[in-house]
Formats: C-alpha cells, sequence, structure tokens
C-alpha cells in the first residue's frame, strides 16, 4: 500500500489530470451512458422466455410487453351483447387499431369470446399490443399517447371509455406520486452528505470527500457507458452509481481522512501523515471494496442477465471507488489537506469519549447487549418469512394512485373481471389448436377467459397467438392453465408477463441458496485474512446474512403489508415485492455491511497487535471508529432517502430496503452486537493457527507492541 501512495504522491500532476480528464468526459457522456441502459428483463432457457421472444419477432408486440386496455363502462340497462353496443364497440375497436399501425388488437365485438366481458354484461375491454418502440423494452409511451388521442371523446352506448395498462398507468403516475429526477436526487444525497462531513470534521475538509465522490461517480458513468456498448446494463444502475457510489466513495475517503488527522495530531507532518494513513486505512479500504465486490458475485453468476448487468455494473462502484480513494485522495491531502483543515479544533490523537464509554458499556452488559440486539433483529427477520414474491414492474394496483388509468382498473376490479387483463397468458401453438385451448382454459378457477382471434394479425402461418385473461395473476391460475395447454399438443408453448416472471423466480430463487454458500465462503476467506482470525470472520458473516433478512423484513412489513407506505410516502403498499429486489438487497447489502465490519475489527485488530487486551482492544477500536462508521452509515442513508423521492413505489421501495438494512447494521449490529460478541469470545477473537496462515497465505503482519492505552471498566482512561 505504501508503494502505491509513494507513486501517486511522485506523480501528482498525473494523477491529478487522469482524474480530471476522466471527470469532464463522465460528465460530457453521463447523458449517452443513461440512455445506452436498457430494462431488459430476460431468463434465456425458460420456455415463456423463448415464446415470448418468438411472439415478439414474429408478431410484432407482446409476449413480455403489456398491452394498452381500453375498458368500456356501460350504465345500467345496457349490455355488451346488445347490436347497439356491438357495433359501437367494432368502430372503437378499429379506431383504436388505427392510432397504432401494427398493433395487434381484440375485443369482444371482433371475437364474440366472453371472456371480454364481465358477469353483469356491462363491463369489457380491448386490448391492444403495440409493435415495440426503439430504446423502450416492453414498454410503448408513444402508444398510449396515440390511443389516449383515438379515444378521446369517445362513448359507446352513453358508457364511459378509459384507457388503463401498464403503460398508461405508469403515464399518470405524476398525478398521485411526483418524483425527482436522478440528478437531483444526487444532489439532495451530497448536500445531507455535506451536512455531516461537516459535523464530523469542522473544517473545510468536508469537502474533500465530495471532490472524490464527484470523480467516482463521473468515471463510473463512463465506464459503464463502455459497458453498455457491449452487452445489456440494466437503467437500475443508474441510482446505484449515483447514490450507492456517493456514499462508498465518501465511506473511504472518510476513513482515510480521519486516519490522516490522527497522524498528524501525533506529530507526523507532510507526506509521512499521508504514507501512515494509507498504510492503514487504505489497506482497510481494499478489504473494503473487495468486500462489496464478493457481495456482487451473488449477482454475476446468477443465471439471468438483467441480474447480472447489475452486478457487472454495480462492480463499477468499488472498483472505481477504491482506485480514485487510493491515487487521488492522497495527492489531496498532501497538496491542499493541511490548507483546507480550518478551523478544526478538535484533537483527534485519542479516542472519541463517548463511543468509548459507550463500548465500555457494551462491554460490561455483553450478554444483555446481545440478547438485545438479536431479539431485534430477530423480529425483523422473522417478518421476513412472509415475503411474497411479486410482478417484476410492481403491482398495477400502486403504480398510480389518480387519473383514468386508474379509474379504468378499478372498473375492471370492480367487474370482477380483474386486473389479469393487463397481463394475459400469451399461448402459442398450431391454428387448429386454438378452439381446443379456449374451450379447455375458458372454466378452469380463476380464469376469466381465453380467445384466440381470427384477425391476421393474431396468426403466421400456421402458428397462432391464444390469449387467457386471469382474475388476479395468481400462481395457482398460471399452473392451471399452464397444464392444460400443454395437455392439448406437444407444440403448445406459455409465455406472457406472468409466466416470465414465475420462471424468473424459479430460475433465480432456486439457485439462490448455492449462491448465498459461495459469497459465505468467500467473504469468509476474505475478512480472515482481514482480521487474522477464524472466529471474527464466522461472526461477521452470519450477521450480515442477519441484516439483510432484517431488511428484507422491514420490506415485507413496509411494502407488502402496509406499515408505513401511507405515513411515509402517501401510497398503498404493493402488496407483494418485486421478485428481484430480495436479491439486490442482499447482494449490495452483504458487501455494505462488510465495509463497517472491516472498519472496526480492523481497528480492534490494530490495537490488540499493539499489546492491548481484549477489553482495551475493543474499546479503543470503538472509541476510534463509532463516529466514522455511525457517520458513513448516515450519509448512505441519507443518499438511499434521496433515491426514496424518485417517483414509482418499486424504486422506493428499494430505497427502503438499502436505507433500513445500513440503519439497522450501523446501530443495533455494529454498535451493539459486534463489541458484544467480540468480549463474549474473549481471546478466541484472536487465535489464529499458523496451518491457517499459512493455508491463506497471511504473513505475520502484527504491529511492534507499543504502550496501549488502558481502559477502566467503565470506558474512561485508566488514571
Amino acid at each position: 500500500m505504501s508503494g502505491i501512495t509513494r507513486w501517486a504522491l511522485a506523480h501528482k500532476r498525473l494523477v491529478v489530470l487522469f482524474w480530471l480528464l476522466l471527470t469532464i468526459l463522465g460528465m460530457a457522456f453521463s447523458k449517452k451512458a443513461t440512455d445506452a441502459l436498457s430494462q431488459e428483463y430476460s431468463i434465456p432457457g425458460h420456455q415463456s422466455y423463448q415464446t415470448n421472444q418468438q411472439i415478439t419477432s414474429q408478431f410484432g408486440g407482446g409476449g413480455d410487453g403489456a398491452p394498452l386496455v381500453v375498458v368500456v363502462s356501460l350504465p345500467a340497462g345496457q349490455a355488451v351483447t346488445s347490436p347497439a353496443v356491438t357495433t359501437g364497440l367494432n368502430q372503437l375497436t378499429t379506431r383504436v387499431e388505427q392510432a397504432v399501425p401494427g398493433s395487434r388488437v381484440a375485443s369482444y365485438a371482433t371475437t364474440s369470446d366472453s371472456g371480454f366481458v364481465a358477469k353483469d354484461g356491462r363491463t369489457t375491454f380491448i386490448v391492444d399490443y403495440p409493435p415495440p418502440e426503439p430504446g423502450q423494452y416492453g414498454q410503448s409511451p408513444l402508444a398510449e399517447k396515440a390511443v389516449q388521442a383515438a379515444i378521446k371523446g369517445q362513448a359507446v352506448g352513453g358508457g364511459s371509455v378509459a384507457l388503463t395498462g401498464y403503460d398508461a398507468l405508469t403515464a399518470q403516475a405524476g398525478s398521485g406520486a411526483k418524483g425527482a429526477s436522478v440528478f437531483v436526487e444526487s444532489l439532495i444525497g451530497g448536500f445531507g452528505a455535506l451536512i455531516v462531513l461537516a459535523f464530523v470534521f469542522a473544517s473545510f475538509l468536508a469537502l474533500v470527500p465530495l471532490v472524490i465522490a464527484l470523480v467516482s461517480i463521473m468515471t463510473s458513468f463512463l465506464a459503464v457507458w463502455g459497458l453498455a456498448e457491449a452487452t445489456s446494463v440494466s437503467s437500475i444502475v443508474e441510482y446505484l452509481i449515483a447514490l450507492v457510489g456517493l456514499g462508498i466513495a465518501i465511506d473511504y475517503s472518510l476513513l482515510i481522512v480521519v486516519r490522516w488527522r490522527e497522524a498528524r495530531a501525533r506529530g507526523l507532518s507532510g507526506e509521512d501523515a499521508v504514507v501512515e494513513a494509507m498504510a492503514t486505512a487504505g489497506r482497510a479500504v481494499v478489504f473494503s471494496g473487495t468486500a462489496v465486490g464478493v457481495g456482487l458475485l451473488c449477482l454475476i453468476v446468477m443465471p439471468v442477465p438483467f441480474l447480472r448487468s447489475l452486478g457487472f455494473g454495480g462492480l463499477l462502484i468499488p472498483i472505481v471507488s477504491v482506485a480514485v480513494t487510493l491515487t487521488l485522495l492522497p495527492v489531496m491531502l498532501a497538496k491542499i489537506g493541511p490548507r483546507l483543515d480550518w478551523p478544526h479544533r478538535r484533537a483527534d490523537a485519542g479516542p472519541a469519549r463517548a463511543w468509548t464509554r459507550w463500548s465500555g458499556f457494551v462491554v460490561k452488559h455483553r450478554w444483555a447487549s446481545a440478547i438485545v440486539a438479536l431479539a431485534i433483529m430477530g423480529a425483523l427477520a422473522g417478518a421476513a418469512t412472509t415475503l411474497t414474491l411479486g410482478p417484476a414492474n410492481g403491482n398495477p394496483d400502486t403504480l398510480s394512485q389518480a387519473g383514468t388509468a386508474k379509474d379504468a382498473l378499478n372498473t375492471l376490479n370492480q367487474s370482477g373481471i380483474g386486473e389479469g387483463a393487463l397481463t394475459p397468458i400469451e399461448i402459442l401453438a398450431p391454428r387448429a389448436d386454438g378452439p381446443r385451448l379456449v374451450h379447455a382454459l375458458s372454466g378452469l378457477a380463476g380464469v376469466q377467459g381465453a380467445t384466440a382471434p381470427t384477425a391476421a394479425s393474431w396468426s403466421r402461418g400456421d402458428t397462432a397467438i391464444v390469449d387467457v385473461f386471469t382474475h388476479d395473476n395468481s400462481p395457482a391460475a398460471l399452473a392451471s392453465v399452464r397444464d392444460a395447454a400443454h395437455a392439448v399438443g406437444p407444440n403448445v408453448t406459455v409465455g406472457g408477463i406472468d409466466a416470465q416472471n414465475r420462471d424468473f423466480i424459479s430460475a433465480v430463487y432456486g439457485s439462490f441458496p448455492l449462491m448465498v454458500i459461495l459469497i459465505a465462503i468467500l467473504g469468509y476467506i476474505l475478512l480472515a485474512r482481514a482480521f487474522r482470525s477464524l472466529i471474527l470472520p464466522l461472526k461477521a458473516v452470519a450477521l450480515n446474512i442477519l441484516s439483510v433478512a432484517a431488511s428484507w423484513g422491514a420490506l415485507t412489513l413496509i411494502w407488502q403489508k402496509g406499515f408505513g407506505s401511507h405515513a411515509l410516502w402517501g401510497i398503498p403498499a404493493l402488496g407483494s415485492i418485486p421478485s428481484w429486489l430480495p436479491v439486490i438487497v442482499f447482494a449490495f447489502l452483504f458487501g455494505l455491511s462488510m465495509d463497517y465490519e472491516v472498519f472496526i475489527l480492523s481497528r480492534i485488530r490494530e490495537e490488540h497487535d499493539r499489546g492491548a487486551s481484549n477489553h482495551d482492544a475493543i474499546l479503543a477500536g470503538m472509541g476510534r471508529t463509532g463516529r466514522l462508521v455511525t457517520s458513513a452509515a448516515l450519509i448512505l442513508f441519507l443518499g438511499f432517502v434521496a433515491m426514496s423521492t424518485a417517483p414509482g413505489p418499486v424504486v422506493k421501495a428499494m430505497a427502503t430496503g438499502f436505507g433500513v438494512g445500513i440503519i439497522v447494521d450501523a446501530t443495533v449490529v455494529r454498535a451493539l452486537l459486534v463489541p458484544a460478541l467480540v468480549s463474549i469470545f474473549g481471546d478466541w477473537s484472536w487465535r489464529f493457527p499458523r496451518a491457517a496462515a499459512k493455508i491463506l497465505f497471511v504473513p505475520d503482519q502484527r504491529a511492534p507492541v507499543e504502550a496501549a492505552p488502558e481502559y477502566d471498566r467503565a470506558g474512561g482512561p485508566a488514571s
């Protein structure tokens, strides 16, 4: 580490110009990087995905793209089956079809299938699958506007006509839930970070971590642009770079700047203080960045391109942040650090008294502290056992809270047709099997009806599409449709959004336990090298998994059960958790939690190597890192608060999972459970047999024994 630092200090101008150039390029091309991101959601190798791809390539829209749904609600005394209403419905269907050339449209007027009509006979709908739009994976915003214009002012049988569907609900989401852009969210997060840093440093040094964060974020966007040109990268990555990147870069800078201040407080000056800070804190930064990368391996090895892209894109965040922190930060500290450290008056030579006394209290009551902390974590983790995985794009009921699209959806639900009309099950079959499929599927439990339109847009050669409308997209209804469809013939395949989502859940969570085991083993090996201990890494991995489970529990309570979603954001709960979200939360929180573990235990290990007892090492290590970890966690938390201002409940849910996980981990786990358990384990915490050291290629890194500070049992310096 000292070699990297001395090289950077010897080439200050080159280092500054290099990162300045990348930052400028990142700013210039950040819009292109964002535009290059996609919303692809594929699971190659599964029938649903292959069917959807075939539908898209041969028929244009549909498959994994949701239709636009025009809802017609007739007044009392009118019926869809009456000739006058059927004629009006036919004219409306034609207008919808003409509004978006190339669409695949069907209604009761064109098929005479009862699946389009509610039991009361007064509510019906038209499905319109528009052709794909460039750069809009599975979405059709232009078609939505065209259909809205086509049906404006129209009426059928004196009844209302309104457009709904995922695109319409998303377009009208602003009427019930306004949100900020990623840029604005970054500014909010950056401003919150500046307030915390100003409190921590009490000097203009608070600006240094923000500069490092700016360079890291812009460089990451530049790198993601290059990655997106080579492969599909999820649009969610832009949120992660802007806000997770902000927090990580500041965390790493914060750790090193604090150590640099300590070195200066002990009398070192100039580049010597920088070199010493990097030799200790810099090593912890490398381990922390590697830990975040280990967590993201869970995504990289997943059998789903969507998640792999998040893993690769997310992996750029710690790589770039570590590189900037290890090279640019030493140059900044050496050149302008002393001048920026004004009007700082706080002494940095010793541990923070408040944290030293707190850790003394925890150590004194270690068993009670551990029981209380485990009870809190256990309660949250227990809530996660009721987590229900739902649609990847969120439930349509919560996409918009007001507007005509929401009213039309309510009409479908109240009529008994249900929200399943928004995501029909799409079946590819030989054209001759169409009538048999309609007959076999229409009477199934949970199914509103099925249709096999004879229009030319619904068939290609001998292959045709059959649509099935379920009431509520339940897994049971999908399973029964699949079984009944496959029983009709060997050439029948089942696709659609819900089928692909169910296959996604099966593909991801079927292998997820193995992924967790893999990540746990890699994390254990990494931390064993970092801490030179066999017990502490085991504890760390277990607590990290428990922290993630607690975050899942918070997601379940807030966004599935509704305890807080309305109070905090004024919107109802999702009713279920988007199928991809728990995996993302695990991958990032597992690594971010390790950050704090490395910060704290590396310092405790350092104090112990200097000759301090287990008790004194805990107090000194917590005294040195307690404020640091709390501040770092608060900065990340504020970043996720900023993320929660984005429109749409799905991003808000993601921000909730990250934010709650970080705060719980930094307070309950790191401030309470970690010191308590290290104290309970006693000297066993530091046992590291020579055989283990040889296997892990760990040299003896114990520092020369110095006069370690002693602390009384209350946590204060011994007199």
